[in-house]
């Protein structure tokens, strides 16, 4: 079944980026290498939890941990150039919070 899961995981491009316009492009690369990124935290992280040999799982966790500073630069960038992604996201935050709060 893990196997199955690993085979399967990585994502294809969601759009057509010859069909975007060019004022939304970089915006859609950040996603689309954010994306690639939790792809291979996820691979890593599974193959981790297959292997049994503890010097292969330290570098798989290692690599995903690097995967995730990634997602952190890539996400930094993209809200720097899209203001929309930053109100949506700060209300996201806040419904958690009120959801959580209940």
């Amino acid at each position: 079944m893990k196997i199955f899961l690993v085979n399967n995981l990585l994502s294809k491009i969601p759009i057509d980026l010859n069909k975007i316009r060019e004022e939304d492009l970089d915006k859609e690369i950040l996603r689309i290498a954010i994306i690639a990124e939790l792809d291979a935290i996820n691979l890593y992280e599974q193959m981790a939890a297959m292997t049994k040999n503890e010097n292969l799982r330290k570098i798989l966790l290692d690599i995903a941990k690097e995967e995730k500073t990634h997602v952190g630069e890539f996400l930094a960038l993209l809200l720097k150039i899209d203001p929309e992604q930053v109100e949506e996201l700060e209300k996201g935050r806040e419904e958690i919070e009120e959801l959580l709060r209940k």
